[in-house]
C-alpha cells in the first residue's frame, strides 16, 4: 500500500485558488489523491489555516469553512490533536529547521505517522532532516 500523505496547507489553498501560482500542480495532485485515494493525515491546525487563507482570499466565509473539512478529497482523512509530544517535536524540528511554528506541526505529524510531507513551502522542502520526507505535489505517483 503506497504510504500516507500529510499534506501542507500551502497545497490545500493553491489547489482551491485558482490565482495562487502552483494551482494547477495542485489541483493535479488533487486529482491523483482522487483516482487514487490515500491515507491523509494532518495536524488539526490545518482546519484554520485552510478556513483562514481562503476567507482572506476568496472573501466567502461558508466556502472557506466548507473547504476546511477536506470533503473534497475521497480517501479518508485523519486530524490529529497537538499534543504535548506532536508539539515538543514540532518545537525542536523549528528550532533545527529554522522553520516557523505552523510548518513544523505539519512536518511532527508527518514524523510522527511515517508519512510523506507535500508542501509548496521551499523552507519545508530543503531544511527538514532527512527523516521527514518531503515532496512537492507534481513528485507524487498514484498507488
Amino acid at each position: 500500500m503506497a504510504r500516507s500523505l500529510t499534506i501542507d496547507a500551502s497545497v490545500l489553498v493553491s489547489a482551491l485558488s485558482p490565482s495562487e501560482t502552483r494551482n494547477q500542480e495542485s489541483l493535479r495532485f488533487l486529482e491523483i489523491l482522487r483516482d487514487h485515494p490515500r491515507l491523509v493525515i494532518l495536524p488539526t491546525l490545518a482546519k484554520p489555516e485552510i478556513a483562514g487563507a481562503l476567507n482572506r482570499l476568496t472573501g466567502d466565509s461558508e466556502l472557506a469553512l466548507e473547504a476546511a473539512e477536506l470533503t473534497f478529497l475521497s480517501g479518508p482523512v485523519v486530524f490529529v490533536e497537538l499534543d504535548r509530544a506532536l508539539a515538543d517535536d514540532a518545537a525542536a524540528l523549528a528550532v533545527r529547521a529554522n522553520l516557523r511554528g505552523g510548518d513544523a506541526v505539519y512536518a511532527a505529524t508527518a514524523r510522527r505517522f511515517d508519512a510523506v510531507l507535500v508542501t509548496l513551502d521551499h523552507e519545508q522542502r530543503t531544511r527538514l532532516p532527512d527523516d521527514v520526507t518531503v515532496m512537492w505535489p507534481w513528485e507524487v505517483k498514484p498507488g
